[in-house]
């Protein structure tokens, strides 16, 4: 017995008896939690169809076309309506992270009573969540495509107002009100943008501007009073984004807008991140291995999302 009480091994049959078990409930403890910094599907719809070994999937993007009209009594002369699309594909692939337990640290954990490789597994899962968190956010330049914050096919122009660093509320407002707008116009009004968002320091700024006239903060009172919630009458869903301090033209801040639905944008991961059986990779040792299958984001109608830069 060790010294506080927990079983030591002398070879690692014994101590694959004891750790094995304990890293299946690692395992499971481990998928439930939550990574507040990593929340990809919280900024976009995330399309989790498929398995960890599809290869891809076809996507199509494109406009609604067309246009009613009078027409005959006999129907002869009705127009059609029609959607431009075009046909691409999205190509989904393999990726993986892992960690090793040695014979040593099952020792280790058992004297202590420390649960077995918790950490270890915590830390492969928490590297994975960030892998598909940058692939949302930036895409990857080595699969050649790009993410929300940095699509070349968005509409983007510079704040109206400039650098928020000397701006007024009503300046701010009305930046806010612009990038909103520009959804909804250059969408001919079939879209109406849902969500913001502002770089962390600007949007804890505004968050900690008090109106003496309301009560409010400026982020409550921006939320509350907003061209889409005089619109649809809901509140606007307004993020930070620790990413978006240097992602405007020239490394200045960008902020954005766009409607989150699925009919405009996806980031498919048909395969959710999940961990193999572990396996001896020499007489001390074991492998445990992390596989997900990941797609890319992609945005269908580009004219549903704004960039407004330097803020």
């Amino acid at each position: 017995m060790g010294h506080n009480g927990g079983p030591i091994f002398t070879d690692a049959q014994q101590a694959a008896g004891f750790a094995i078990p304990a890293l299946y409930r690692t395992h499971s403890r481990v998928f439930e939690t939550k990574y507040p910094s990593f929340d990809y599907a919280g900024l976009v719809p995330v399309n989790t169809e498929g398995d960890m070994w599809d290869i891809g999937t076809l996507v199509y993007s494109g406009d609604i076309a067309g246009v009613a009209n009078y027409v005959g009594g006999k129907g002869f002369d009705i127009p059609n309506a029609s959607v431009n699309l075009s046909q691409g594909s999205t190509g989904f692939y393999l990726a993986g992270v892992g960690y090793e337990l040695g014979l040593q640290e099952v020792n280790r954990s058992s004297r202590m009573g420390v649960p077995l490789g918790e950490r270890k597994a915590s830390a492969a899962r928490m590297v994975a969540e960030k892998f598909v968190y940058d692939r949302v956010i930036r895409g990857s330049t080595i699969k050649n495509f790009t993410g929300l914050i940095n699509n070349a096919n968005v509409p983007t122009a510079n704040a109206p107002t400039g650098s928020w660093g000397t701006a007024t509320v009503a300046q701010i407002m009305a930046d806010i009100n612009t990038v909103l707008t520009d959804v909804y116009t250059n969408s001919g009004e079939t879209a109406v943008a849902d969500t913001l968002l502002l770089p962390t320091t600007k949007f804890l700024a505004i968050n900690n501007t008090q109106l003496t006239n309301t009560g409010d903060s400026l982020l409550a009172f921006i939320q509350k009073n907003n061209s889409f919630t005089a619109i649809t009458g809901r509140p606007l869903d307004i993020r930070p984004s620790r990413e978006l301090a240097t992602a405007g033209a020239s490394s200045t801040a960008r902020m954005i807008a766009y409607e989150k639905n699925p009919d405009n944008m996806e980031f498919f991961l048909p395969g959710m991140f999940e961990f193999m059986a572990p396996f001896a990779t020499s007489s001390m040792t074991w492998r445990v291995d992390g596989i997900m299958n990941v797609g890319q984001f992609e945005l269908y109608r580009p004219k549903t999302m704004s960039y407004r830069d330097n803020i």
